[in-house]
């Protein structure tokens, strides 16, 4: 009894000076090693005041005065056995929340927009400090989905606090060609039963009318605004930089004038024909063609004229062999021409459609796109009814010039008339290589510099949906390959 008034009647100072004393030179090993990474962390955030967390480290390793561990001195088992299993997901998904903000994360392909240079199936590890990570925009989320809670189905983070866009120091800066994976950005507003689906909102404003998607949620969901950094995460290649002008004649991409090299797995679209029969699943598989990217074409009597005027094979009995569409690469297109029974390969026209920017009708289709600028930060344009349909959704959704429009022939900035624009940040205009099948800035525009995640680094594994588990489900071969061949 009386070591324990004596130990009550110890001064801060002297059971400090004690918990000091007692602590086990490991222990101060390991703070020390925390320290300095929580130190060199602070400067390369450039956020001093973060500082002030350090006497909790030092408390968590040294003093340990905030009893976090209380629960491992429980007489209560089953305490100890839930709290551990608690205390180690905790510090696991604060470990992943750090990892996946400052240094990268995994990321899946999803579609075939980067065939045959990424593929469906492959799960990539993107590198944040290539481009510099972004300090969160929304700091409270949870690290392991994006923007929705499985199961429950709500948001996966707060909208409060928020945090403006700033970039840390990288190892580099965006270059031609690279991979990048980006925030989508028209995924600001999203309708929730069509947050998976190919169709924005914007594309189902346009087609339903605004009224019906606010008003039916049956059929729509509840719209609702997405912050920069929660949108869904886009991949395709860096084409067009900042301060550039980008043409596209006949597939042919020109910047500043100057003709751009195709990377060396770029797709298109033919359509092609065999004289004797049609090709079988294993005739597709030692081709290249994916399950998804395989189409015949119905031809009736209707169609026999086209065909003729293509020049496709019609045989002695008056019936047309499988006419076959699908994105193929130069090599691809090589072993088709080796085949003896081939008839005929073209490349499939391009027609007009919905494209960026939308309210212009151009006439512009995926293989004639532009002219067209790329906005650079500190650059200015003249702005005018011609150059205000470009830029609009530039100054307003991602500059935050919410309140600028376009009337009477003049374009008002904030309420207020202006004839020119100075541009606050970067962008980018990004592509596909799978070129007639990618869903990308020639349908929805340029990407800021504040929706850059990072560069993908290498394929950790890769999966083919096509196949079962014993059947070449994992492509051994792409395990640890590099996800920028061209670069």
């Amino acid at each position: 009894m009386a070591d324990n008034n004596t130990a009550a009647k110890r001064s801060f100072g002297e059971d400090l000076r004690e918990r000091i004393r007692a602590t086990r030179t490991t222990r101060w090993i390991r703070f020390a090693i925390v320290a300095i990474i929580f130190i060199a962390w602070v400067a390369w955030l450039g956020s001093w005041w973060v500082l002030i967390f350090l006497p909790l480290l030092f408390d968590i390793y040294i003093t340990g005065f905030i009893p976090f561990t209380w629960w491992k001195k429980s007489k209560s088992a089953a305490v100890r056995t839930v709290m551990s299993w608690v205390d180690a997901i905790v510090y696991a998904l604060i470990l992943v929340y750090f990892i996946f903000t400052f240094v990268g994360q995994n990321y899946a392909i999803p579609s075939s927009s980067l065939e045959k240079t990424l593929l469906v199936g492959d799960y990539l590890w993107v590198n944040k400090m290539a481009y510099g990570p972004r300090v969160p925009m929304t700091p409270i989320h949870f690290p392991l989905v994006q923007n929705r809670m499985p199961i429950i189905d709500t948001k996966s983070y707060t909208e409060w606090p928020s945090w403006k866009y700033r970039r840390l120091r990288g190892l580099g800066q965006v270059e031609r060609g690279d991979i990048v994976v980006f925030n989508f950005p028209k995924g600001d507003t999203v309708t929730t039963k069509f947050m998976e689906s190919a169709q924005t909102y914007y594309d189902l404003v346009a087609q339903y009318g605004r009224n019906a998607v606010h008003t039916n949620k049956d059929v729509f969901g509840d719209v609702i605004h997405i912050p920069v950094d929660r949108r869904q995460n886009y991949v395709k290649r860096a084409i067009g930089l900042p301060g550039e002008r980008l043409k596209i004649v006949n597939d042919t991409i020109y910047i500043n004038g100057e003709q751009l090299d195709d990377p060396e797995y770029v797709q298109y679209n033919y359509l092609y024909q065999f004289r004797n029969g049609g090709l079988t699943d294993r005739d597709w598989e030692e081709l290249g063609v994916s399950a998804a990217d395989r189409y015949t074409m119905e031809l009736s009597a209707a169609d026999m004229s086209a065909v003729e005027l293509n020049g496709f094979y019609i045989a002695p009995d008056g019936k047309v062999p499988p006419i076959y569409v699908s994105p193929l690469t130069r090599e691809m297109i090589d072993k088709l021409k080796a085949n003896p029974d081939l008839a005929r390969i073209i490349k499939a026209p391009s027609y007009p459609v919905r494209l960026f920017p939308e309210n212009i009708d151009h006439g512009w289709t995926v293989s004639d796109y532009g002219e067209i600028w790329i906005p650079k930060k500190g650059a200015s344009i003249h702005l005018d009814a011609s150059t205000w349909p470009v830029y609009e959704r530039v100054i307003r959704n991602y500059e935050g010039h919410t309140d600028s429009y376009l009337k009477d022939n003049t374009v008002y900035i904030d309420g207020k008339p202006a004839d020119t624009y100075t541009f606050a940040m970067d962008y980018y205009f990004m592509m596909g290589d799978n070129r007639d099948n990618s869903s990308d800035s020639r349908f929805w525009g340029f990407v800021p510099e504040d929706h850059i995640v990072g560069k993908p680094w290498r394929v950790l594994v890769s999966f083919d949906k096509d196949k079962g588990l014993f059947d070449g489900k994992i492509r051994w071969n792409r395990i640890f390959r590099t996800a920028n061949p061209d670069k």
